[in-house]
């Protein structure tokens, strides 16, 4: 096994983007069992949810709260929830954390 040198501090952001999502889990609008966005999801408009907010973020950022890491956080985690509808439109199952991603 040969390490990979990361040139844009990946590993670190991947983590402190973990922390950024578990944070979500318990802000005012999580406080219930269900989040807004399941309840949008589970009505069939998950792609659409996820690839507005995505855009809304994008275009946000530098301006409302200037260059704001959250915003980039945002972004990446509607990105993750995308994905997540992707898998779950197409009943695909997510890769094994084992197999090299094709």
């Amino acid at each position: 096994y040969t390490p990979i040198k990361y040139k844009y501090s990946e590993p670190q952001v991947v983590e402190e983007l973990a922390r950024y999502i578990d944070s979500t889990y318990q802000q005012h609008y999580a406080k219930g069992d269900i989040q807004t966005s399941e309840f949008v999801i589970d009505a069939g408009h998950g792609v659409g949810h996820c690839v507005g907010n995505v855009i809304k973020y994008v275009q946000r950022y530098g301006k409302k709260d200037g260059y704001s890491r959250k915003d980039l956080f945002k972004i990446l985690h509607y990105a993750i929830m995308l994905v997540h509808v992707h898998d779950r439109n197409a009943d695909a199952t997510p890769p094994s954390p084992n197999i090299p991603f094709p």
